[in-house]
């Protein structure tokens, strides 16, 4: 599908039904795949083969929309994963292991701030944040000698900073390790990171991709552009033998373009699960099919209401990289410049007690820990995805307790100004 636009990608990529085959996706669902010989599953054991025997490593409907989605970023190969948590964790663990060191924008989603400088720091894995507007001086004095990844957020959730990705590619290639970039806001429609230099992109599915609220998922792409073998020492697990596949060693038996994926299907989730499931794969195919025409509107939406939001007397501040005079306007534009995504963020003059006043009297926009949906959603950071940040974490990654993230979802514009209309004047 390369000769086509991404809109027909949308729609059309990742399956090729045959003839007399079913025109949409098919459900495979089933757990095993039958073999005429144990010779013949063996070779699939083996990495010998292509090919299915358990759905918990690999699916044939899972692998058509992994496939779509790879087309989309520009990827070589792609997998899905359970939830967009579960791709962060893989994407960075299939080249961490205890003693590894990551540095990571501070700006990113509270929960994945929690997964790298908690839970991974419980297997050895040590982290370094910090701020996506640092200069490169600072960039790079961040990377020790067994840094293995560099992680940040495309537009970052929920404070809406905009990752300068090829800064970040730069640094994180001078010292010959990949960039990892979640994707998941602007989506493949309005922002390619590989094109600006990302190794590997990761996805929750669940938010704009899927954009109904209806299937939890997550998925990784990689670039097939960063040469393992070219820095084999600080990526045993890709350049030397695994013993646990007869001795395969992925960077050379898939090359730059497949060994990244297929380590990462054939060890963690062999080993840690976390499969989406081929009915969540096939409802996340539906919502790709219109993705191209949703952000469009989300991103109109969006942009009319940091509009209002900006000119009203009980806002302080408006977070929205449209908006012209904004931190990151330029280089918002240059990375997505027919717009980012549908969620604004602001903070109210009263700080957390007018957040409160405001959120109790929405009507159309419902208080969900959801985002990125065909309906509009509202949410207080700090006392909810954040939560288990204290005040300094909070204003480090940009999320003050008083700030309330809007996710404008496909209604009309004129409803949801009206709705924010009525709730400020409660206050």
């Amino acid at each position: 599908m390369s000769d086509y636009t991404i809109n027909t990608k949308c729609v059309q990529s990742g399956y090729t039904p045959g003839n007399g085959d079913p025109r949409q996706i098919p459900i495979i669902q089933s757990t095993t795949f039958k073999y005429a010989t144990s010779e013949d599953m063996g070779k699939l054991f083996d990495l010998e083969a292509p090919g299915y025997f358990y759905s918990r490593l690999q699916n044939p409907t899972n692998d058509y929309v992994a496939a779509k989605i790879a087309d989309l970023e520009g990827g070589t190969a792609a997998m899905l994963t359970g939830s967009g948590q579960a791709a962060n964790f893989f994407a960075l663990f299939n080249i961490c292991e205890c003693g590894s060191h990551i540095v990571s924008s501070s700006s990113i989603y509270g929960g994945t701030y929690n997964l790298m400088s908690v839970t991974m720091a419980k297997m050895g894995i040590q982290v370094t944040f910090i701020s996506p507007d640092c200069t490169e001086e600072e960039l790079n004095a961040a990377f020790r000698e067994n840094t293995r990844a560099v992680f940040g957020e495309t537009i970052a959730n929920p404070a809406l900073t905009v990752l300068d990705i090829e800064k970040f590619a730069k640094a994180a290639h001078a010292h010959g390790v990949p960039l990892i970039v979640d994707n998941t806001f602007p989506t493949p429609v309005n922002c390619r990171p590989i094109q600006w230099g990302t190794d590997i992109v990761t996805h929750s599915t669940t938010k704009y991709m899927d954009g109904h609220g209806a299937a939890v998922g997550g998925a990784i792409v990689d670039s097939g552009k960063f040469d393992w073998m070219a820095h084999k020492e600080k990526f045993p697990g890709l350049c030397t033998p695994d013993e646990s596949y007869h001795g395969i060693t992925y960077a050379e038996k898939f090359g730059k373009e497949g060994a990244f994926i297929t380590k990462c299907t054939s060890q963690l989730m062999r080993d840690l699960g976390s499969v989406q499931s081929p009915q969540s794969a096939f409802i996340l195919n539906l919502g790709l099919e219109s993705l191209h025409v949703r952000m469009a509107r989300h991103v109109e939406n969006g942009q009319a209401v940091a509009e209002f939001l900006q000119n009203h007397p009980k806002v302080s501040y408006v977070n929205y990289s449209g908006l012209p005079g904004n931190a990151y306007y330029e280089i918002a534009q240059k990375y997505m410049p027919n717009g980012g995504c549908g969620v604004v963020s602001f903070e109210l003059k009263g700080g957390r007690q007018a957040a409160e006043i405001f959120m109790k009297n929405l009507k159309l926009a419902a208080i969900e820990t959801h985002v990125a949906d065909a309906r509009t959603c509202c949410l207080n950071p700090a006392t909810s995805t954040h939560r288990q940040m204290n005040e300094e974490q909070l204003i480090a990654a940009g999320v003050p307790a008083g700030l309330v993230r809007m996710s404008c979802g496909l209604e009309d514009k004129k409803d949801l100004i009206a709705d924010l209309t009525q709730a400020l004047e409660a206050i």
